[in-house]
């Protein structure tokens, strides 16, 4: 079973669903697993070439495969430009990421539990003139690090690899990148263009997702 969220996003949302979706999810969790065999796998990078391919509702959905399997996990959203959690879990962004990195508040006043169990999501919080920097900003890194010694998984939706270099900054601090291609919509040549920018900062691309096939 899947319900529908405010911006089109679909949750898997019954965790003993035999639906077709649902175990793709959990066959996408399985693979990941078996591609990061004999290293960390804790944070990883959910992104795509371009907008609309799917990576936000791949992100939510393997959050909620991993807390299926009763793991803490956090769902950040990383995308400072457009930012959709927000929606997707419907809460407040006025305190989120960036009020954090900030100084504006504390983690415990921007992580919010969710109504699915061992999920909990930080949204992007208030919009700044400069995401590149804070991104790459030492400050995030120290949060990763933070975050990562209490959360089993910790998955991050970013903006579009090829939009800006957003991606790239939070695919050194991963562990892995998936990489969601919409069927029809990317081209091979953008594919390679992504895998190329994510080689020269030594960022691990762990596979990649088709979506809409």
């Amino acid at each position: 079973m899947t319900r529908a969220m405010g911006n089109g996003t679909y949750l898997v949302a019954n965790k003993n669903s035999g639906a077709e979706a649902s175990e793709s999810y959990r066959t996408l969790r399985t693979n990941i697993r078996f591609s990061t065999m004999g290293r960390s796998s804790k944070i990883l990078l959910v992104t795509s070439a371009g907008n609309g391919e799917g990576k936000t509702t791949t992100a939510t959905n393997l959050a909620v495969s991993y807390s299926q399997e009763n793991k803490k996990v956090l769902l950040i959203d990383c995308d400072l430009r457009d930012p959709s959690l927000q929606t997707v879990f419907p809460r407040s962004n006025k305190r989120g990421l960036t009020d954090v990195l900030s100084g504006q508040c504390g983690l415990e006043a921007a992580v919010s539990a969710t109504a699915i169990s061992n999920l909990s999501v930080l949204t992007a919080g208030t919009i700044p003139p400069n995401p590149s920097e804070i991104l790459g900003s030492e400050k995030m890194q120290e949060l990763l690090t933070e975050l990562a010694a209490y959360y089993d998984v910790i998955l991050i939706d970013s903006p579009s690899a090829l939009e800006v270099s957003d991606a790239q900054i939070l695919g050194t601090m991963s562990d892995g990148v998936v990489l969601v291609a919409h069927q029809g919509k990317v081209t091979k040549e953008q594919l390679k263009r992504v895998k190329r920018g994510m080689d020269h900062v030594n960022a691990h691309i762990l596979g990649v997702v088709l979506n809409k096939a």
